[in-house]
């Protein structure tokens, strides 16, 4: 038997699997690297030595409004590492200077206070000015033109009126923007609904281009990084972590080619080829990728990629905070079919998009092919089978489900820990 441990929450279930049935466990060799320095020093070193870029320290002279967009609460960045860092070699060379976090949400419902202090720490918490993005709230918009795709480029205010720019983040694989990091903080992070509704379009989903460690022709990707330009984001400081949220290396510098050395590193460690089986079991990583449904389709495309066509996904994912999404949810438990879901989307023209439509439309291309099973909090069983998943209490009772689905007693296993932290080459 091979005991795998799956993330879940702030902590983690274990599964007992017959060696003849698991056709292999996909991890990212990013939970075996082994850093020769501590975090601290990780990140010091990367800000000191810029990829095409001069030093944060020659940015800040002179500059008076500094904003650093900062990801948020939905987002494992060590920012309680990476933000005194900044601030202090802000503080260093522009020792006037007023610094603000803007919290780039994104898409995402505010950071409620006890999160901030959770990833910052009170002492930034209580003496840096921290604002909140809020997509939907117009008046924090600025228009500067079109993205490439068409859409409006509506960005934040503070953002584009900063005298310096600069944002932390981490590297990771991304479902459909390639990777994490970099150019996001802009775009989704900062940008108005409209921005980022036209940005996640039904057509650029659907984009072979749009997939998990890909930047190369993707649509989403070109939209990001014109964003990120014309909000005129100078310097960025990205993280990759490993299983435990540890920093393992960092990346500081030019907006453009500082996040491309990183996401080369991260593509490094995480690329692990496909092991086609009936059933794949996977996880969103633990909290706090695990927080709700929505953020856990991520990880179900890493099983995506590995599952036979027909087979059956079990994600393990405690989403304490429910749906993570009104009109994701609403989507699955009101219209009649996975498929006339998909139909509906694929009809939308760019401008047409609704929010969570994106979640949606991969969760929905998900379950057109696969069985999914959820094991998650107790308390969201109503909500996932509202949906139309399957539910499990835990991973023992998720196989034995998955057993019946598919009818038969000795289905082949593939199993991904972590499925965000990889990028399966089929």
């Amino acid at each position: 038997m091979k005991q795998i441990k799956f993330p879940f929450g702030r902590g983690e279930l274990e599964l007992e699997v017959e060696a003849e049935r698991l056709q292999g466990v996909l991890v990212s060799r990013a939970h075996q690297f082994k850093a020769e320095k501590s975090e601290t020093e990780i990140v010091k070193e990367a800000v000191e030595n810029p990829v095409a870029s001069k030093r944060l320290s020659e940015l800040t002279p002179g500059k008076n409004e500094i904003v650093i967009i900062s990801s948020d609460h939905t987002r494992p960045v060590p920012s309680h590492i990476t933000m005194p860092v900044l601030i202090d070699k802000i503080r260093k060379t522009a020792p006037e200077a007023e610094i603000t976090i803007l919290v780039a949400t994104g898409f995402h419902r505010a950071s409620t206070d006890e999160e901030l202090r959770d990833k910052y720490g009170d002492q930034i918490v209580d003496s840096v000015n921290i604002e909140m993005h809020d997509s939907r709230d117009e008046s924090q918009m600025v228009n500067l033109g079109q993205l490439p795709s068409g859409g409006d480029m509506l960005l934040n205010k503070t953002a584009v009126e900063a005298d310096l720019l600069v944002a932390e983040g981490f590297i990771e694989p991304h479902f459909f923007a390639g990777f994490s990091g970099g150019r996001k903080s802009v775009l989704p992070g900062v940008a108005s609904k409209t921005t980022v509704l036209a940005n996640h379009c039904a057509e650029f989903i659907d984009s072979a281009n749009a997939r998990t460690g890909n930047l190369e022709g993707n649509p989403m990707h070109q939209d990001m990084l014109y964003a990120a330009k014309a909000a005129g984001l100078a310097f960025i400081l990205n993280v990759v972590i490993d299983a435990d949220k540890k920093v393992i290396n960092a990346f500081a510098g030019d907006r453009e080619k500082a996040h491309l050395k990183g996401t080369e590193f991260v593509d490094s460690l995480a690329g692990v080829d496909a092991e086609p089986a009936d059933i794949v079991i996977t996880s969103n990583g633990g909290y706090p990728l695990d927080q709700n449904i929505y953020q856990s389709v991520k990880g179900m495309t890493a099983a995506e990629a590995t599952c036979k066509e027909g087979g059956v996904i079990i994600i393990a994912a405690e989403c304490s905070d429910g749906h993570g999404g009104e009109e994701f949810y609403r989507t699955f438990k009101d219209i009649a079919s996975v498929q006339q879901i998909m139909d509906q989307i694929l009809a939308r023209g760019r401008k047409e998009t609704v929010p969570d439509q994106w979640e949606t439309q991969i969760l929905a291309r998900i379950m057109l092919k696969f069985k999914v099973i959820m094991v998650t909090d107790p308390a969201q069983r109503n909500i996932v089978e509202e949906m139309g998943m399957n539910w499990a209490a835990d991973l023992d009772q998720a196989v034995e489900k998955a057993e019946s689905l598919l009818e038969s007693k000795k289905p082949s296993i593939t199993a991904i820990p972590d499925g965000v932290s990889v990028i399966v080459r089929q």
